[in-house]
């Protein structure tokens, strides 16, 4: 085969490659936001909260008129990207994880209601009254972690992507 052939194969065998998968500039480019959402979901958001906004406790912890308030504002202004469930949707993460569940105390969600976190798409909660954002994140805290081996990472199909702004 001479080097003419061989270089003309080699072209027709990238050419089929682009056609099936993509540009490589456009498989690279996927690979790196797979990367980015696996590194958001480490909850380095976490380490931003203040000591004094992490020690907050909820007032309306554990009262159900407060759950169920809190559960028609979620349903009103969550649910839109976290699901209806609340085991995220997309690259919107699952707010039965364990951080979320387990790791977050109330003071962090509250401060991340408050705050918001733009770069990852949560937006600020700042307007929403103090008291609708505690109901809230009681109603959050009331549904415990998801069941099964996901409860840690997110429903399966989310797992990959899986990050809390």
């Amino acid at each position: 085969m001479s080097a003419k052939n061989t270089n003309e194969s080699l072209l027709t065998t990238h050419r089929r490659a682009v056609r099936k998968h993509g540009s490589p500039f456009r498989v690279m480019l996927s690979l790196l936001a797979l990367l980015f959402c696996m590194a958001l979901a480490d909850g380095s958001w976490l380490t931003k909260v203040p000591p004094s906004d992490r020690s907050r406790e909820n007032p309306y912890a554990g009262q159900p008129a407060a759950i169920a308030g809190g559960a028609f504002l979620f349903a009103d202004h969550c649910a839109k990207c976290h699901g209806s469930d609340a085991l995220g949707r997309g690259k919107h993460p699952s707010l039965r994880s364990d951080r979320v569940q387990v790791q977050a105390t109330p003071g962090d969600l509250f401060w991340l209601l408050k705050n918001g976190n733009l770069r990852r798409g949560m937006p600020t909660w700042s307007a929403m009254p103090e008291p609708s954002r505690w109901q809230i994140i009681a109603y959050l805290k009331s549904l415990g972690p998801a069941a099964g081996p996901a409860s840690g990472t997110a429903s399966a199909a989310n797992s990959s992507q899986e990050k809390l702004q």
